[in-house]
């Protein structure tokens, strides 16, 4: 195979606000794995919360380019698993690592470039069917209450929509929405809030129509969380606690889901793994986005009919996009008449 690194500063819609801070530009590296006279694409956005900077995911996939393009693509899982020792080089397993993010991109790549030699899209391969997959919600970035409700109004039609909180003014945003649609809400609180908080939040919260809390207080609460797990009356959904395979276990009695980020865990590889684990302990399962490009939104599209709940929106939150694959039209996803991962690189 051949490897190709591609490069670019996603633009956002508007500055993107999260309790932890605001984005108005998002890097992107795409790689590129070429062979058979096709191309499949894969993303990783630089996160840096997570140690996912630029430097560190091009240096990675750098290290590892003569084990990639010694090696003949056959399946992707295979592939993922050669590949694992090359990308961890003895880093420790059971936690996690900025080697994720590049490794997912590679994963997404391969997926995308096997269904395409192949002749068919990667949820066809898997044996899926798309009857099934839920709609995508919408998020609405924290800002002042009038500029998020000129948000929500500039997508309208939504049957969902993701709510970012940890402000001062939590309830006031959520009631203020709500009088501009009767969709579903989800709420995010990304780690801002403490335990009596997020019990005593849930019971208004639920008032208002919010379908579930996602990851209300920091990761490291896991006994903190048992109590909002038992007396919350709405579900908690476990996002930066569920990071790779082992934190799927580690959720359970302390959260009702998990969402699980590709470029978090590693790809679709080990996702598919966190999924079946997540139903064999009875967790709902949620597949969430960074603000990434349709690349990587594509990739995360493979999966939907394994999942409950799904955030994908990452492409329609940026100013201009990279590529075409799967679009989102008022909440449903639209699968393009393209194999693999159906992504094109765009030109210029």
């Amino acid at each position: 195979m051949k490897l190709t690194l591609h490069r670019f500063d996603l633009p956002t819609r508007h500055p993107f606000t999260i309790s932890r801070g605001t984005t108005t530009v998002q890097r992107t590296l795409i790689v590129e794995l070429r062979q058979g006279g096709l191309s499949g694409f894969g993303e990783a956005t630089e996160c840096a919360y997570y140690g996912a900077t630029m430097e560190k995911i091009t240096e990675v996939l750098e290290r590892a380019r003569p084990a990639i393009e010694a090696a003949t693509l056959d399946d992707p899982a295979e592939f993922w698993e050669a590949m694992r020792p090359v990308f961890w080089n003895g880093l420790p397993t059971d936690r996690p690592s900025p080697v994720s993010c590049p490794q997912c991109a590679l994963d997404s790549a391969a997926h995308d470039l096997w269904g395409k030699l192949r002749g068919a899209p990667v949820w066809r391969l898997w044996g899926l069917r798309l009857d099934q997959a839920p709609p995508t919600d919408y998020t609405i970035g924290i800002d002042t209450i009038d500029v998020m409700v000129r948000k929500l109004q500039e997508f309208p039609g939504f049957p969902v929509y993701k709510i970012k909180l940890g402000t001062a003014s939590d309830l006031d945003i959520v009631r203020s929405l709500r009088q501009h649609t009767d969709a579903v809400f989800r709420v995010d609180a990304n780690c801002a809030w403490d335990v009596q908080e997020t019990i005593d939040n849930a019971i208004r919260l639920k008032e208002l129509g919010v379908e579930f809390i996602e990851q209300p207080l920091p990761p490291d609460r896991w006994e903190a969380m048992e109590r909002v797990y038992r007396e919350s009356v709405l579900p908690v959904i476990a996002d930066e606690s569920c990071q790779i395979e082992p934190d799927v276990d580690r959720c359970a009695g302390r959260f009702h889901g998990i969402n699980i980020k590709l470029i978090k865990c590693g790809g679709l590889t080990p996702a598919r793994r966190m999924i079946a684990r997540a139903r064999a302990l009875d967790l709902k399962v949620m597949v969430g986005c960074f603000t990434e490009s349709t690349v990587g939104i594509s990739a995360i599209a493979q999966l939907l009919p394994l999942l409950d709940y799904v955030d994908m929106d990452g492409a329609l939150l940026l100013a201009r996009d990279v590529a075409t694959g799967v679009t989102i039209d008022h909440g449903k996803v639209v699968y393009p008449q393209e194999n693999g991962c159906g992504v094109r690189l765009a030109q210029g």
